[in-house]
């Protein structure tokens, strides 16, 4: 806790800003361990809120629909302030909202957020220079629309009084370290265990499944040709060095393709690029050549031809039936802009 947070109030107390379209899981995985605290001590060590922008019901992404205790004035009343967003966090950024998060940071309130909710955070200027994660998909476009904000891969992160965290189960392993922080491991040995958790996991822990697991292939060599495709998109590797990482032939490696992957390597690679093409065309505001460049194909007119012959349009074509409010600003704008919200939150 830092010297501009508030000291915390016995119950501690947390408000749960819910934005359409929120991940339901994260939100649970992030209440739940408070309640089971609570149960455990016999005695209420934390209280919760939930607030919409105007105090009526929020549908999450999965449907459900969730009745709020109030609206976004009661957010000042707590210790901490959790932003829940989920898909189409780009669609529902709100001034009002980031002015009534930076108030509530003047007033000493930790501010945090769960899954995309560190998208709402940086709209609001509130990570500015800070260390910050959100769920795995967003930290790519997070780092390229936001360039003053610290980006890492972490499942969690504390950065002063702000922290963020990504999404699925991974607020359950936040609140446990706030568990642990506040009242020991013990209570939050208790606590993981009533929630089946077995191993609350470091803050550093990495937020994807292991790469075997996510392709279901086993050979080492193939994994760090695969592992190698995706550390470098910008600056695609040519065939013959990819065939040595993996210390095979080119030959070998393109049996090995269409054996375990049923593809060849060429082809699986430029899916890989185009993939992270329609990320940002959909969600920032490069110009196209930015993007074609960032996914290291020669030329604007090369990457639109590839783009339409995958996805069926024109990237910006793309771009524009998103909608205005789902991509951003160019660098230089957004520079600007962050560096007029730092002056405003005081924080």
């Amino acid at each position: 806790m830092t010297a501009t947070t508030r000291p915390p109030r016995w119950p501690r107390s947390f408000a749960f800003v819910l934005i359409k379209d929120f991940s339901m899981m994260p939100f649970t995985a992030a209440i739940e361990p408070l309640r089971a605290a609570n149960r455990m001590a016999g005695r209420t060590l934390y209280e919760w809120s939930t607030l919409s922008k105007d105090g009526a019901p929020v549908r999450a992404s999965n449907g459900a629909v969730i009745q709020v205790d109030g609206m976004l004035r009661l957010i000042g009343l707590a210790d901490a302030v959790v932003v829940c967003a989920g898909i189409n966090a780009y669609d529902h950024r709100d001034s009002d909202l980031a002015a009534q998060l930076r108030r509530a940071s003047r007033q000493g309130a930790m501010i945090g957020s769960v899954c995309s909710g560190s998208i709402v955070l940086a709209d609001a200027g509130l990570l500015d220079g800070r260390r910050c994660t959100g769920h795995w998909e967003d930290l790519e476009t997070l780092a390229e629309n936001y360039p003053t904000l610290d980006v890492t891969k972490s499942i969690y992160e504390f950065d002063g009084n702000r922290f963020t965290c990504s999404g699925g189960t991974a607020p359950l392993d936040l609140m446990l370290h706030f568990i642990a922080e506040d009242f020991g491991r013990d209570l939050a040995a208790q606590v993981a265990d009533q929630m089946l958790h077995h191993a609350a996991r470091a803050a550093a822990g990495p937020q994807r499944l292991a790469l075997s697991e996510r392709t279901g292939v086993r050979h080492p060599g193939l994994l760090d040709v695969i592992a190698a495709m995706e550390a470098n998109l910008e600056n695609p590797l040519p065939l013959p060095a990819l065939a040595e990482i993996a210390g095979l032939s080119l030959r070998q490696l393109e049996r090995l393709f269409a054996a375990q992957l049923g593809d060849r390597p060429a082809a699986h690679y430029r899916s890989m690029r185009l993939g992270r093409a329609r990320q940002l065309v959909r969600q920032t505001g490069l110009s196209m050549l930015e993007v074609a460049v960032a996914t290291g194909f020669s030329s604007a007119p090369h990457f639109a031809r590839e783009y339409r012959r995958t996805f069926g349009c024109a990237p910006s074509r793309d771009r524009t039936a998103m909608g205005p409010a789902r991509y951003l600003f160019n660098r230089s704008a957004c520079q600007r802009t962050c560096s007029a919200i730092k002056v405003d939150t005081n924080s």
